[in-house]
């Protein structure tokens, strides 16, 4: 039976492992602009295997375009799994650092608040500002930025969004052949 795609756009996480070599962030990113994708976020970093990196693209499509997308990265000689997901399967997370006015200590007593019933944390203090570290959900994260903004927002440093699927399935499950690589390495 034919699997029936969503035609309803939404976002979508695309969990890539690639081999570790120079400009293979590059080659992947450069794919999504030959297709015309605009890509909300885009984040990579270290695996538990050596010589592997994740990288995590975040972007808005639906469910044909996904697939599409996901087909052509497969394709990719460093690429060794394509995983999707979407909002109901997995957990994302994002970084913010955010630069915030305490000009006095009243401000300063209220900013810790909200900093502690959002878990965030305080990293650094001066005289009249304080630096917070907040991790979670870009829904989070963006509610304790709307409470920041009436002490004046400074400066914000955000992360892409990681993402890993729920549950006991991984992104090893939907990884290539080991005669897929060999063959395309073999063939150049």
């Amino acid at each position: 039976m034919k699997k029936q795609l969503d035609t309803e756009r939404k976002l979508y996480t695309l969990c890539i492992l690639v081999e570790d070599v120079p400009g293979v962030l590059s080659q992947v990113s450069r794919l999504f602009s030959r297709k015309g994708y605009n890509i909300e976020s885009i984040v990579s970093g270290a695996t538990d295997k050596p010589g592997i990196t994740r990288i995590s693209i975040e972007l808005v499509g639906d469910g044909l375009m996904i697939e599409q997308i996901a087909a052509q990265c497969r394709k990719l000689l460093p690429v060794k799994a394509v995983k999707i997901l979407d909002e109901e399967t997995c957990i994302r997370r994002e970084i913010a650092l955010i630069k915030v006015t305490a000009a006095d200590r009243s401000a300063r007593d209220e900013i810790i608040q909200l900093v502690n019933i959002f878990r965030a944390k305080v990293i650094d203090v001066a005289k009249d500002s304080l630096t917070l570290w907040v991790f979670g959900s870009q829904s989070k994260n963006t509610a304790l930025i709307g409470m920041l903004e009436d002490f004046g927002i400074l400066e914000i440093a955000k992360t892409g969004t990681i993402a890993i699927e729920r549950g006991r399935s991984t992104i090893y499950d939907d990884s290539k052949l080991k005669e897929e690589y060999e063959y395309g390495k073999n063939v150049l």
